[in-house]
């Protein structure tokens, strides 16, 4: 699995998780899915993905990542 295909991974499951917390224990838990969105608009004006940074130096996935995460 390639760098970006684990961000990917990640970001999709994270939103499935926080969609779930809202409907299962509190209305609040939206606000990661937010944070999760605009995280995402965000890394791709500035290529800048910390989930990818993280991925990286944990040695997830292999690849450059270019399309996210090159610091």
């Amino acid at each position: 699995m390639t760098l970006d295909n684990a961000v990917r991974a990640f970001a999709g499951t994270m939103v499935l998780i926080s969609v779930a917390l809202t409907y299962f224990v509190h209305p609040y838990f939206v606000w990661l899915t937010v944070f999760i969105g605009f995280n995402l608009i965000q890394s791709s004006f500035t290529g800048i993905c910390p989930a990818a940074m993280v991925m990286k130096k944990l040695g997830i996935g292999r690849g450059d990542g270019a399309s996210c995460g090159r610091g």
